[in-house]
């Protein structure tokens, strides 16, 4: 008989795994699983509301630029649009070439920054209405302006 048919007895420490040890083992990850959710979900919120303060802050710096180029702060209909490309009624001299800012961030929620010359709050404010889009909340709906 050749070597490769031999016929191996089976010990029952070879046997494998049975299923209340592979169930043991599936509990276990899904509570690391779980574990591990809990603690990593909450930094998204705190990443997008970072990265709001950061956009507006960068805004705030070429509307201060726009305003020491020109004067003043452009309206609120021109918008921050101005920054990007020059409005209608600015002072072709007076405008910075290429704009003051690349392109507009688009808010961590997906919506335009908004913009208002004079504002409640200073002579331009810059704010987000954080997650829920709508006034006021609490957290990740929050509203993060450039006054706070």
């Amino acid at each position: 008989m050749p070597a490769s048919h031999t016929n191996r007895r089976v010990r029952p420490t070879e046997q494998g795994f049975t299923l209340i040890e592979l169930m043991v083992v599936i509990v276990i990850l899904g509570l690391l699983a779980a574990i591990v959710t809990y603690n990593v979900l909450p930094l998204g919120d705190k990443g997008k509301i970072t990265k709001a303060k950061a956009d507006i802050a960068q805004i705030e710096g070429a509307l201060d630029l726009y305003k020491l180029q020109n004067d003043v702060y452009p309206s609120t209909t021109d918008g921050l649009q101005a920054l990007v490309s020059a409005p209608a009624d600015a002072d072709a001299s007076k405008y910075q070439r290429g704009g003051y800012i690349k392109k507009l961030p688009l808010d961590p929620w997906g919506k335009p920054y908004l913009y208002a010359s004079p504002g409640a709050h200073g002579e331009a404010d810059v704010w987000t209405l954080g997650a829920d889009h709508k006034e006021g909340g609490e957290g990740a709906n929050a509203d993060i302006g450039s006054w706070q």
